[in-house]
């Protein structure tokens, strides 16, 4: 799907989807309490995926959620159920070893180490050391899982956790459940034995800060939109983009590497400030988003700069010489919704139209991010 993107702002006003973060995670705690997991909406491709492998387990096609591959490979090995794993796009790519070892270690057979994954036998508790640099999903994997198995276990990081917010995340939905977690020093106790209670109430996602972060960041370049539903008290790491919009100098993307993308986008067109007097940005610590849903380094390097951008592509984040509008031309979504929709929010500062490729890839994360993007444009 190709879409023309001319210059203007977004105006009006939009209530926030429901977080995709958040709904993986009620729908996995819900169908282990024994709830009917038809009540929640399914608002994407990756809500569908978690939904479909739990109703039908067996053979779990997982599309292109790396949230649905990495939270079920241990709530299934916990289960004692055989089961294979598939999956599309990029995720057959995306590294599993750590979490493929961890299961190995406490019992489980696992065929191999990138999908096509079957695994078999019952996981066994015990200790589960993994660094926290690595990927927040393994630990949230974990704390599922292991709550259900017949003795203790610890989860013991070996390195600094990133995205902690994700696990926070993680941790207040297993509270709601009357799951019980232990933090400890260097990781969490999880005693076993324990069963998934459904909470009282209807469950209600959150509204999801990481979609709604483009709507902002429209906001910052000169668009007016009034986001709704947002809970400023959420654990979403992307609640950051609130505070990184109002200092948009450099950024350690460590705690929120979702961000980068449309970061990306408002560094580009920030000429300079007091925290960046000559327009120079730098985004660091964001080697993990190499291996995405695509190469967001250099999707953003490369489409940025199609447009008239100054990025420059380092091994581990990008350096931005912001300008007060880019020149257009054409561009690609390079099959992930982040970089499409960054690009969508780049063109309302373009000189001439863009012209996006792939533009379908939306589906993943935000189905009707065009439709809402339409609906509010003011061309200039």
């Amino acid at each position: 799907m190709t879409v023309t993107l001319r210059p203007g702002t977004l105006e009006g006003e939009i209530a926030a989807i429901p977080s995709k973060s958040d709904l993986h995670r009620l729908m996995i705690a819900a169908w282990l309490a024994g709830m009917d997991i038809d009540t929640l909406p399914v608002i994407s491709d990756d809500i569908a995926a978690t939904r479909d492998c739990l109703q039908r387990n067996a053979v779990c096609n997982c599309r292109e959620s790396g949230s649905t591959l990495r939270f079920l490979l241990p709530v299934m090995a916990a289960l004692c159920r055989t089961i294979t794993f598939t999956g599309e796009g990029r995720l057959p790519e995306r590294p599993m070893q750590p979490l493929v070892d961890l299961l190995r270690e406490h019992g489980c057979t696992v065929s191999r180490e990138k999908l096509p994954i079957t695994i078999s036998g019952q996981l066994q508790p015990g200790n589960f050391a993994l660094p926290g640099d690595i990927s927040s999903q393994y630990v949230t994997g974990l704390l599922f899982a292991l709550p259900l198995l017949n003795g203790n276990s610890e989860i013991t990081l070996t390195s600094p956790l990133e995205s902690r917010g994700y696990v926070d995340m993680t941790l207040r939905t297993l509270r709601k459940f009357n799951v019980v977690i232990n933090e400890t020093a260097h990781g969490f106790a999880v005693p076993g034995g324990q069963t998934y209670l459904p909470p009282g109430g209807t469950l209600m996602p959150e509204g999801d800060w990481s979609n709604a972060a483009f709507w902002l960041a429209a906001n910052a370049l000169g668009s007016g939109i009034r986001v709704t539903g947002l809970d400023e008290g959420s654990a979403q790491p992307d609640r950051a983009i609130a505070g990184l919009l109002k200092n948009c100098g450099d950024m350690d993307a460590s705690q929120c590497p979702d961000l980068v993308p449309i970061i990306a986008v408002v560094m580009a067109l920030t000429p300079g400030d007091r925290l960046a007097p000559a327009g120079r940005h730098e985004i660091t610590n964001a080697a993990r988003l190499r291996i995405k849903e695509s190469d967001r380094l250099h999707a953003m390097a490369v489409n940025l700069n199609a447009l008239g951008a100054d990025v420059t592509e380092l091994p581990d984040g990008l350096i931005i010489r912001g300008r007060p509008s880019l020149r257009g031309g054409e561009v690609d979504s390079f099959g992930d919704h982040r970089i499409a929709m960054a690009m969508a929010i780049a063109a309302l500062m373009c000189e001439q139209e863009v012209t996006l490729q792939g533009a379908q890839a939306v589906r993943k994360s935000y189905p009707a991010f065009w439709e809402d993007y339409f609906k509010m444009r003011n061309e200039k």
